[in-house]
């Protein structure tokens, strides 16, 4: 007996897709939302601002790539407003959700608060802080070159350049914290041998002067020093300096390459204020190849911004999860997207070229750290080392 359509039913089924109005918008049509925690207000804002803005030039560039699966991509940012407390209840929230991957936060403090929260079974947290060490092939990545490397390409900096004894003035909060551990580890190195400490102070973020620390370092006499901590608190080191007047190179956090914020110390900046920046620093003509290519792509995407570190810490891990995503099923796990980073190596970022191989949970290594310079003058970063440390002649 042949196939008989029952008319009855099919008016029937007909009638109750009318009633029920306009289907839902396909998945494919869509946006892929991929959250983010970031320090868009309180003191680490200048920092916060301009990982939203790398975060926006991801969408363009990677929308512009057919997104993911042929969905738009689109970052949803809540902001932890610069507090530890705030960033493990928006993680909490975001872990709900049940997604593979959080994007943030931008400091140590709120990242090391995120980290413990996916610990365990994730999702994927990519830190756009480098002071953070995460757990070798855990869920936690780090961005940019780590904070570790930085002080040994700043010691070997200072001590190629003869300035041996060294001076340091650091946060008591995390990144402070992170940072003093970084530079005792840094001048043990046989390279730098001869390089010492010659005062240590600290100070409380939220001090208003740090004179009399920097008076006891003035009096050991060093040739160099760091001061050490990111964003607001910055300013008051840098006017500590001035009032003291101490004039020696000083060192500082790249967390603070950000050109807003050197705008707004021009009265009191010293002569040379140095930071640990990463390849896209480097003077252009000297970038060649798939580097080169991922910088212009970065710029024209940024522009007409003129980029500094904030969005160079927010664009690469972007990059690198929607990449790494658009290679996984659509229904990948964060368990998935951990491990396809964790095999990712030759990946060409503007921060360098990645080998997740070596197992730290970030790609990047001391190689690609590059010391510059701000030019109060000219209102810019200009690179004076060669990717490592070493000065430029």
């Amino acid at each position: 007996m042949g196939f008989r359509p029952d008319l009855r039913f099919a008016a029937a089924a007909l009638a109750a897709l009318v009633a029920a109005g306009p289907l839902p918008l396909h998945a494919a049509d869509e946006p892929y939302e991929i959250d983010a925690v970031l320090s868009l207000t309180g003191s680490a804002a200048f920092l916060g601002q301009e990982e939203k803005q790398a975060f926006e030039a991801v969408e363009r560039v990677q929308n512009a790539r057919g997104g993911i699966h042929g969905r738009k991509i689109r970052f949803t940012i809540l902001d932890d407003q610069s507090n530890p407390q705030n960033a493990v209840q928006l993680t909490n929230q975001i872990i709900g959700k049940h997604v593979p991957v959080v994007l943030g936060s931008s400091l140590v403090a709120q990242c090391n608060a995120m980290a413990a929260l996916v610990k365990e079974n994730g999702p994927v947290q990519y830190c756009v802080s480098p002071g953070i060490h995460p757990e070798h092939g855990g869920y936690t990545f780090s961005s940019s070159v780590s904070t570790r490397d930085q002080a040994i390409a700043m010691v070997r900096y200072f001590h190629k350049r003869g300035w041996n004894k060294v001076g340091l003035l650091t946060s008591t909060d995390a990144t402070g914290q992170d940072a003093e551990r970084n530079f005792l580890y840094a001048v043990t190195q046989p390279e730098v041998r001869g390089v010492e400490i010659v005062a240590r102070e600290h100070f409380n973020p939220t001090d208003v002067s740090v004179s009399a620390q920097l008076e006891r370092i003035k009096s050991a006499k060093p040739d160099a020093m760091v001061g050490w901590t990111t964003g607001t608190p910055f300013g008051t080191v840098l006017r500590g300096i001035t009032e003291t007047g101490i004039d020696i190179p000083v060192g500082a956090g790249n967390g603070n390459i950000i050109y807003a914020q050197m705008k707004q110390y021009t009265q009191f900046l010293p002569k040379t204020l140095l930071f640990a920046g990463v390849q896209y620093f480097r003077d252009p003509k000297e970038i060649t190849g798939p580097l080169k290519a991922a910088i212009e792509t970065f710029i024209r995407a940024i522009a007409p911004t003129k980029p500094d570190l904030g969005q160079g810490l927010g664009y690469d891990p972007a990059m690198i999860v929607v990449d790494t995503l658009r290679k996984l099923p659509a229904n990948a796990s964060a368990k998935d997207l951990r491990d396809a980073i964790l095999a990712t190596h030759g990946y060409v970022g503007i921060n360098g070229v990645y080998d997740f191989h070596s197992g730290d949970n970030r790609g990047l290594g001391v190689g690609n750290a590059v010391l510059v310079r701000y030019d109060a003058q000219r209102e810019l970063f200009v690179p004076v080392s060669k990717p490592g440390g070493d000065p430029l002649k």
